[in-house]
């Protein structure tokens, strides 16, 4: 009996502890639980539309799912960007299992040319007053028209597709087909008239009072907005959305690239100068880390590749500049079809294959002359030079050349004093020829 009553004291103690122990897991499930509810997660995104963009705003809304958010604001204002990441942002609103607002502010904002799909993708758009968006006609990099062959495929498809999403939110499909063909812009109070949008609001907590209420279809069904009392979560650009943002601009991942390829060929030329190869193979690590978010045309990538390969072999090769020639030509090539969709701008291509193949020509035409030139150390720079006799040669004899005296030979007799060329030089002596026959 006794034994007994100790056996079930030995195991009251675990299952002390085993249900404390849940008991803890259960409340700390109960408070992030709580923690999640209620929340309203806000994105901030400005400044041109690109690849990192489309990254933080799939990101954002990833994690929107994941914590259960009731909502995620997108605060747009943008003039516009490439195509194939406004299409990416489309496909993360459009498939969102939480409801997305798209709000064009503050005052002074807007939404311009792939702002505006984005905009009118969402569950709720809305904007602020002193807003703007339109002009959404495809244009290419830095803003130059499409040429003629392009421009109307382009502009076709662009307007069916911002055409499918107007009509599938409900919004007004004519306005936006002619914000594509026509570039129309108007303001944030016309844009309401004309049910482009659903509401003006002044700022976000007049936001979350308009969006109270108002009904929305998600993929699963109906649901009714409860955002007064939501609590507002601000998601910030993390290290890599940052670095992402900035080198996704084609002219910046075009210079990293040209930076990686220089230091690389210096710190190849000049072995053990370190630096320049540090910074080569960085800059060219960010350059390719943009080219994965980037369309970039292969074809061109190999152009360049071969040009720097050309100018390499200059330097080798006696091509009397055939090769610099083509390099020049392979990189102007490469770097007009580097990327697909967009271009870089040809204020940056000028100036960096002025001075990239100006510095191939300038150094290859020093490597070439030196390769040319007589040697002027060791045994074969003494050949040309010229002397003094300071041992009459007969036919063997002393000369003073190049601030040394050396044994000399000679066909003929050279008296002391006269002026004479190395011919040859034959181990540790040098064979001469007279010069004048004059003497000091």
């Amino acid at each position: 009996m006794q034994g007994d009553l100790m056996g079930t004291k030995k195991c009251k103690g675990p299952s002390v502890l085993a249900g404390m122990f849940l008991l803890l897991l259960l409340l700390f499930h109960l408070s992030s639980g709580y923690g999640q509810q209620g929340e309203a997660m806000i994105l901030d995104l400005e400044g041109p539309i690109n690849p990192g963009t489309a990254a933080f705003l799939t990101h954002g809304i990833e994690l929107a799912e994941e914590r259960a958010a009731k909502l995620v604001v997108v605060r747009l204002d943008t003039p516009g960007g490439l195509a194939s990441s406004m299409r990416d942002m489309v496909k993360a609103i459009m498939n969102s299992s939480v409801p997305i607002v798209v709000y064009v502010s503050p005052g002074g904002a807007g939404a311009a040319s792939a702002g505006v799909l984005v905009t009118i993708a969402a569950h709720v758009a809305a904007m602020a007053p002193g807003t703007n968006i339109g002009a959404a006609h495809p244009v290419g990099a830095g803003g130059k028209e499409i040429d003629k062959t392009m421009s109307e495929k382009v502009v076709n498809d662009m307007a069916s597709y911002g055409r499918g999403i107007a009509k599938e939110k409900g919004r007004n499909a004519e306005w936006v087909e002619l914000a594509v063909r026509e570039s129309v812009s108007i303001t944030a109070e016309e844009a309401l008239n004309k049910h482009v949008i659903d509401l003006i609001a002044t700022d976000l907590d007049d936001l979350m009072k308009k969006l109270d209420g108002r009904e929305i279809t998600l993929q699963k069904g109906k649901v009714t907005l409860r955002t007064k009392d939501l609590a507002m979560k601000y998601h910030r650009p993390g290290f890599r959305d940052r670095i992402l943002k900035t080198i996704s601009d084609p002219n910046i991942a075009y210079i990293l690239m040209m930076i990686g390829l220089a230091g690389l060929y210096f710190e190849l030329s000049n072995p053990g100068a370190i630096f320049p190869g540090v910074i080569g193979g960085i800059s060219l690590v960010l350059a390719f880390y943009a080219f994965q978010t980037l369309p970039v045309n292969y074809a061109g990538l190999l152009l360049i590749a071969l040009a720097i390969i050309f100018f390499i072999a200059e330097i080798k090769i006696a091509s009397f500049g055939l090769l610099s020639v083509g390099g020049i030509i392979s990189l102007t090539l490469g770097s007009i079809m580097l990327f697909e969709d967009v271009r870089v701008s040809l204020r940056l291509i000028a100036p960096t294959i002025i001075l990239v193949g100006g510095f191939f020509i300038v150094v290859s035409t020093l490597a070439f002359r030196a390769y040319r030139s007589q040697p002027r150390l060791g045994m074969e720079g003494i050949v040309g030079e010229t002397g003094r006799v300071r041992k009459a040669i007969d036919p063997e004899g002393l000369v003073f050349v190049h601030g040394e005296y050396w044994r000399a030979v000679s066909t003929d007799k050279i008296e002391e004093g006269e002026e004479v060329e190395v011919e040859s030089v034959q181990g540790l002596v040098l064979r001469v020829r007279r010069v004048s026959g004059k003497q000091r």
